[in-house]
């Protein structure tokens, strides 16, 4: 059996010989059982269908040497607990036993009453030794760290008090090697691991501090200042009682968890049952040690934590609990027994992992509290024990920054994940420094691990195998990758794939399909998503499994305004995706999955119309990533490429509402290479991906002179099938394309045909639309007279319009874009001021707008050159500025590189020409082919 401290185990042996001596006195001598009982302290490793290593070969030797009834322990195991335990030993020296190299030095634990009852009382001469915020108590075989104790191995505190004693010095690897191992043959690999587990411990590197060095092929040397402190302990005299506290101790430092503490031990005075709910790996069990270890004053009998991780049966929930509380039952109902001795305590007893124990957790929790109104429960589970009077707390993954754009490594560290993970690796590989050049690839890393705290444990041990770069690359395997747990941690926890197997093989059937089928969704959805893709169970089913799985802290759900949204960690997701396909599920689930969100955008450009943007990105923006996903399945070799020409126009108004061009652009070459067969049969397909490429092409770096040719697919093709809406916007694409290439009187007569077009409409848009073209191009040749009137007729039939954007038809604002133009023909008519006015209001309209490409429109159309021509070099830099920090922020390349253009003019007219000249040499250097747009100025080209 495993336990979680080396005290738990010796007191369980004890009361379990009692027990059955108890048992025995009213037996024949001849149905009698007796057995003995060996106690070790090593490593252990564990596997499905065995458990070996040299702690478990030394405990069954030594199990041997006891008496029949009795029980023995080794020296590591004695050291542990001879001032923690109010048994008394008897030393039976260094014995001899099979399969073992070297003797082990063993002793017999006493059980006769007038032992126990009256054990020797001893004064101990401690010597302390300080260095740092630490204290090493060697004759208590204590680390302190800041007065609170630190969890080690005992090997591991052998090996730091031989460092200590010896600080200064080079101590070899031989003594090491024996003080820690003194009864067993290993080799330099076990060393360096416990020297790796005390760095991690003491946080060797951290803020400069060293404590251990190594000296190649010698040994290694504490290096850090030591003093001495010697004290005169208090007798130790036990009360023949347990002791009032059983806490594990920590082994590391605890990472940004200090105010999730303080919150939990502030609720625990007012609330009876407090459960920790989260997904494996997230830090519960640390948590709750830790909120534990602060109210531990509080609670006059005591603070016991009791860790069923281990325990298979139900039904042994009521004796672990009694034994760790040093209780002897021995009636039918050990609930009642349990809950009477707890009466009139004031106590907290710590659950721990209970998931696979509800059953049995729950009502033993509710009769306890019920008796006993003193006592506190605080228990971990993966979901929660739904026991009367329970409060939950959710534990949310560690902090990270939500947009990582030029952060430095001290900025990165503010965030608690970021933390972890560095402080891990600098404990698991020498060296290891967090600069500013790995920040990219550790934000990476922290985000694609969900900000989990084993995982990241995880991650950081193989960062002497990888380097944090290959490591990030690696994650799609993680699985495979991050496998090196601690081995003293329980077997789920030593590697990320056995901690989802524990949550997994928990599920029933149903709730395992739904989970493998949620796999598919690459982002946040909805319940009515989950629904449909669940495929063949009913609607409420999959609504209940979907709650289920909630509960059981392996779906995150958020409520946002009126619906809830739902998603899968990255690491769930991965695990369950393989699932997925072992299952032969996934061509199935993917094809309803890319189905569902062609008929969530169906009607989404006919919407842009009619709703406020802000409201219709609210209700489209969030599906972007499972759009992705849905393309990447539809066009790949198992996939359907109808289901991806379909899915790809639907979603062609989200990727200009968000601005992104370059992914439009890929995305719509992808559907037009995949159509063959009839051309007739695939017009209005290729009619609606060629107007989406020519949007993209316009306002891509490199490629704006394919733009025309798309656009003149479009309107053939629209002309063909009597398209009105789409030649419209092939015509007003070719203008543009044509004011792009210096044609102004070609543009005139794209112009005017839109304007034929547009004539016969009886929709106040199309003929605004007219006017604001006609202004445009006649303002482009000149004609500022005739353009005032069409920018004047423009602004009329907007005035008639409903206050909302009009942004899908053309791609932008037609209402902002509107006013741009009139404030430079203002200008040019020579109304400055009314001019400058406008700029300053339709730079606060575009802002509020929110529309990326619109809002470049309005700087580098009307704001920038205007203040530049009217000599305002100040608000000038000031609108180029703006528009560079906003081309940063959203992949809109043409309009970047025309601020940086735009900047270098504003420096050669402050009068330095060199440096100007320079920035204009840069930008141009990044612009390609659109270079030769009329857009930049005369003098950059």
């Amino acid at each position: 059996m495993e336990f979680p401290t080396v005290v738990d185990a010796v007191r369980c042996a004890v009361e379990i010989q009692r027990a059955m001596i108890d048992r025995n006195a009213d037996i024949s001598e001849d149905k009698r059982i007796v057995f003995r009982i060996g106690v070790n302290l090593g490593d252990v490793i564990v596997e499905p269908e065995d458990t070996f290593g040299d702690g478990v070969n030394i405990a069954a030797r030594i199990e041997a040497l006891a008496e029949p009834g009795g029980n023995c322990i080794s020296r590591v195991v004695r050291d542990q607990i001879r001032d923690k335990l109010p048994y008394p030993f008897e030393d039976m020296g260094e014995q001899s036993v099979k399969n073992i190299a070297r003797p082990v030095h063993v002793y017999r634990v006493r059980l006769d009453a007038e032992a126990t009852a009256s054990p020797a009382v001893t004064r101990v001469d401690e010597e302390t030794f300080v260095f740092g915020p630490f204290r090493l108590i060697p004759a208590q075989r204590l680390l302190l760290d800041d007065e609170k104790p630190l969890r080690l191995g005992s090997r591991a505190l052998d090996i730091l008090t031989t460092l200590v004693e010896g600080a200064g010095e080079t101590i070899h690897k031989d003594r090491l090697i024996a003080r820690a191992w003194p009864d067993t043959i290993v080799d330099d690999g076990a060393l360096r691991v416990h020297i790796a587990a005390l760095r991690k411990a003491l946080g060797d590197g951290r803020a400069g501090g060293r404590f251990i060095a190594n000296n190649p092929g010698r040994g290694y040397t504490f290096v850090a200042p030591v003093t001495r402190e010697h004290q005169h302990s208090a007798p130790a005299t036990p009360d023949g009682g347990t002791a009032a506290n059983n806490l594990p101790v920590p082994r590391t430092r605890i990472v940004g968890r200090d105010n999730t503490v303080a919150a939990l031990a502030k609720q625990l005075a007012q609330r009876r049952l407090l459960t920790i709910v989260g997904p494996g790996g997230i830090g519960k069990t640390t948590v709750a040690v830790a909120v534990a270890e602060a109210v531990t004053p509080d609670y006059a009998d005591g603070v016991w934590f009791v860790g069923l991780a281990s325990l298979p049966d139900p039904d042994l929930v009521p004796s672990t609990v009694s034994t760790v509380l040093g209780i002897s039952q021995s009636g039918a109902n050990p609930i009642s027994g349990l809950a009477a001795w707890l009466r009139d305590k004031h106590a907290l007893i710590v659950l721990d992992s209970c998931e696979h124990l509800i059953g049995a957790v729950a009502p033993l929790a509710e009769a306890v509290l019920r008796a006993a109104p003193q006592l506190r429960i605080l228990a971990t589970s993966r979901e929660p024990l739904r026991a009367e009077g329970e409060w939950l707390h959710r534990l949310a993954s560690l902090e990270l920054p939500s947009d990582s754009v030029g952060l430095s490594a001290a900025e990165a560290l503010r965030y608690s994940a970021v933390r972890l993970f560095n402080e891990r690796a600098m404990a698991a590989a020498d060296g290891f420094i967090f600069d500013d050049a790995k920040v990219a690839a550790i934000l990476e890393i922290c985000r694609r691990l969900d900000g989990v705290p084993l995982a990241l444990e995880l991650a950081a041990a193989r960062i002497d195998v990888f380097g944090v770069r290959e490591l990030a690359d690696h994650l799609d395997d993680r699985f495979r990758v991050l496998t090196s747990g601690r081995r003293t941690a329980l077997p789920r926890h030593q590697t990320l794939g056995a901690t989802l197997d524990w949550s997994y093989q928990l599920l029933s059937g149903a709730e395992q399909t739904v989970l493998r089928r949620l796999a598919v969704f690459a982002g946040d959805f909805s319940l009515d998503a989950a629904a449909t893709v669940a495929g063949d169970l009913p609607e409420p089913l999959v609504v209940d499994h979907v709650a289920s799985l909630v509960a059981k802290s392996l779906v995150a759900a958020t409520p946002r305004d009126e619906i809830v949204q739902y998603r899968l960690l990255d690491t769930t997701r991965l695990y369950a995706f393989d699932k997925l396909r072992s299952a032969g599920e996934l061509l199935e689930t993917a094809r309803r999955h890319a189905e569902y969100y062609c008929a969530v955008f169906a009607h989404a450009e006919a919407e842009s119309e009619s709703r406020p943007q802000a409201e219709w990105l609210a209700i489209y923006g969030w599906h972007l990533d499972n759009v992705r996903a849905g393309l990447d399945w539809a066009f790949s070799p198992d996939g359907d490429p109808q289901i991806g020409v379909a899915l790809t126009i639907a979603v062609v108004p989200l990727w200009v509402q968000l601005s992104l061009f370059g992914e439009c652009r890929e995305r719509v070459d992808r559907a037009l290479a995949s159509l063959d067969g009839d051309v007739a049969a695939t017009a209005r397909l290729r009619m609606q991906l060629s107007a989406a490429l020519g949007w993209s092409l316009m306002y891509g770096v490199g490629r704006a002179r394919e733009a025309g040719p798309a656009w003149a697919t479009t309107l053939k093709l629209a002309e063909s099938l009597g398209d009105r809406g789409y030649q419209q916007r092939a015509l007003w694409g070719l203008c543009i394309d044509q004011f792009n290439n210096g044609e102004f009187r070609a543009a005139l007569e794209f112009a005017r045909r839109f304007a034929r077009l547009a004539a016969n409409s009886t929709d106040a848009i199309d003929l605004m639309m007219a006017d604001r073209i006609l202004a445009t191009t006649l303002h482009y040749l000149g004609d500022q007279k005739d353009a005032r009137q069409h920018i004047d007729r423009a602004l009329a039939h907007l005035a008639a319009l409903a206050q909302q954007p009009q942004i899908v038809r053309l791609r932008f604002d037609m209402r902002v874009s509107t006013h741009y133009f009139q404030a430079r023909i203002l200008w040019l008519q020579g109304f400055a001021d009314q001019a400058l006015r406008v700029v300053e209001h339709n730079v606060a309209e575009g802002r509020a707008i929110g529309q990326a490409l619109t809002f470049c429109s309005v700087l580098g159309q009307g704001a920038c050159p205007i203040a530049l021509l009217a000599g305002a070099l100040d608000v000038a830099e000031r609108y180029g500025a703006m528009l560079l920090d906003h081309t940063e922020r959203h992949p809109i390349r043409l309009w970047q590189v025309w601020a940086r253009c735009f900047n270098g003019l504003v420096i050669a007219r402050r009068g330095d020409l060199s440096a100007g000249i320079q920035a204009l040499r840069d930008g141009l250097d990044q612009a390609g082919e659109a270079r030769f747009l009329p857009r930049f100025p005369a003098s950059a080209r």
